[in-house]
């Protein structure tokens, strides 16, 4: 996998962490070298793996208004939350992907939730700003995977996509592991979208929420 496009793990440091409800963990964290975006990743390696199981592996996309200040219109931080425990509880990485609003970045991913509140959902807003509906790329999740020596992975996450990229660049997806649902009355319509646009794509086999 990745002859081409090989990275190489960095630097690995040991990271006490500390959740808001009280949730603690030891992480080992990983940075790299010759990641095809030359953007600062981070691979997140949870709990211990026991002989001949595959890690639990949750592709996370950054995403600065939820992951770090709670913000309700997604379900990013609750799933974060969730996924660093069952890692933890199992074996495997949390890969920290900087691919904010679904790879548009962070400014723009402002902008679409202003024209949310005009009334476009949010694949419709990244549309109105000329970006695709997701323009997130997990080659960068591959490469990392790849460094690490987990070629076979259990993959943590609701969207086939994901499943779809990391096949294609060389990962076997031995199992797909559903995330939890986090509703609020503040991401109801953003939910929403999500189950409209698996209603449409006949690839979703998995609960559509989540990402």
């Amino acid at each position: 996998m990745f002859d081409s496009l090989s990275a190489a793990v960095r630097t690995e440091v040991t990271l006490p962490l500390r959740f808001p409800d009280g949730f603690t963990t030891t992480a080992r964290v990983f940075t790299f070298h010759g990641l095809v975006d030359a953007r600062e990743h981070l691979a997140f390696g949870l709990g211990r793996l026991t002989d001949g199981r595959v890690p639990l592996v949750r592709p996370h996309s950054e995403c600065l208004t939820g992951d770090v200040f709670g913000s309700q219109r997604c379900d990013c931080g609750p799933q974060l939350r969730e996924a660093v425990e069952r890692i933890a509880d199992v074996g495997g990485y949390l890969l920290y992907l900087r691919q904010e609003g679904r790879g548009i970045g962070l400014y723009t991913k402002l902008d679409a939730y202003a024209l949310q509140d005009t009334g476009l959902d949010t694949y419709e807003a990244n549309l109105a700003l000329g970006h695709r509906e997701d323009e997130r790329d997990y080659t960068v999740a591959a490469q990392m995977l790849s460094a690490l020596g987990a070629d076979r992975i259990a993959l943590l996450s609701n969207n086939p996509d994901k499943t779809d990229q990391l096949s294609r660049l060389g990962v076997t997806v031995t199992e797909c592991v559903p995330t939890g649902v986090y509703r609020s009355p503040a991401n109801v319509g953003y939910l929403a979208a999500k189950a409209a646009r698996a209603a449409r794509d006949a690839r979703f086999a998995v609960s559509p929420f989540g990402g």
